[in-house]
């Protein structure tokens, strides 16, 4: 696995982990690598510092010459405003309504049409059944976000 550090051509940098180098050069050229804040696919490596670690060091006992530790942030903490402002928006759902999976489709139709009560609920759906729903004046919106469980 590799991690780079990318960035698009309006500026949103983010990190993301890649099987291999060779891996990140076919998703990109397939257009398989798009920026998390804009969705824009025109992404380039940024400047970034390698984090190489031998087998000698990583065995090693501390030191007073070693150098010191620094505390380096989760590759999942936000790292701009629309990120903090999605990942407030996930906890804010996650904490407030069920995830009924995939079966979000059929128990939005179902609170709809009376058959159960209504609650505030969250889930997956297919584009076709999400567009029956929407067709249909019941109200669903998308989320831009995956349940926890399914996010690395």
């Amino acid at each position: 696995m590799i991690q780079y550090s990318l960035k698009c051509t309006d500026g949103h940098q983010f990190d993301s982990w890649f099987q291999s180098a060779s891996a990140f050069d076919k998703l990109q050229a397939a257009g398989h690598v798009a920026c998390l804040v804009c969705g824009s696919e025109k992404v380039k490596k940024a400047l970034m510092a390698p984090r190489v670690t031998t087998s000698e060091l990583a065995t090693c006992p501390k030191s007073e010459t070693s150098a010191p530790e620094v505390e380096k942030p989760a590759l999942s903490a936000p790292s701009s405003e629309a990120e903090t402002a999605i990942a407030k928006l996930k906890e804010h759902v996650e904490k407030n309504s069920d995830y009924v999976g995939k079966d979000f489709a059929s128990e939005a139709r179902a609170m709809h049409d009376g058959d159960t009560p209504e609650r505030a609920i969250w889930g997956e759906a297919k584009l076709e059944d999400a567009k029956a729903l929407v067709d249909d004046g019941i109200p669903v919106a998308p989320l831009p976000f995956v349940p926890t469980r399914k996010s690395n």
